[in-house]
C-alpha cells in the first residue's frame, strides 16, 4: 500500500473512532500516536477513551502489517488479519460513525442552502 493510501486510512480510522467514543464513552482523554510506514512518519492527536485506544492501536498494526501492495477492504480480503471478535467491533465502530457522518453531512447542506 502505498503512504499516501495508509494515512487515508489512519485518518479514517481516527475520525470514525472519535465520533464512536464521543457518542459512547463518557471518559475521553487527548493521545498522540507517532507512526510510521515505510520510512514517514505520521503524528495523530485523537481524544477517545482506553478502551477505543486498545482498539485503534490493533487497527494501526493491522494496518502496517498488511500484506497487500493495493490494499483490498478489509471485508473483502481474501486472507483477513484481523481477529473475528475485533474485525466485528471496527465493523460496528464504522457502522456507528458512517451513520453520524452522512446525519452531519446531511445538516450542513441544508445549513448551507438556507445562509
Amino acid at each position: 500500500m502505498t503512504c499516501k493510501k495508509y494515512e487515508i486510512e489512519i485518518n479514517t480510522l481516527k475520525n470514525f473512532y472519535e465520533i464512536y467514543c464521543k457518542g459512547k464513552h463518557d471518559y475521553r482523554e487527548d493521545k498522540k500516536y507517532n507512526l510510521e510506514y515505510k520510512n514517514e512518519k505520521f503524528t495523530l492527536e485523537l481524544h477517545i477513551c482506553k478502551e477505543c485506544q486498545e482498539n485503534i492501536e490493533y487497527s494501526f498494526d493491522r494496518l502496517q502489517t498488511c500484506p497487500h501492495e493495493i490494499k483490498p477492504r478489509c471485508r473483502k480480503c481474501p486472507n483477513p488479519c484481523y481477529e473475528k471478535d475485533r474485525w466485528k467491533h471496527t465493523a460496528k465502530v464504522m457502522k456507528y460513525s458512517g451513520v453520524r457522518l452522512g446525519l452531519i453531512n446531511a445538516k450542513q447542506s441544508i445549513k448551507k442552502l438556507f445562509s
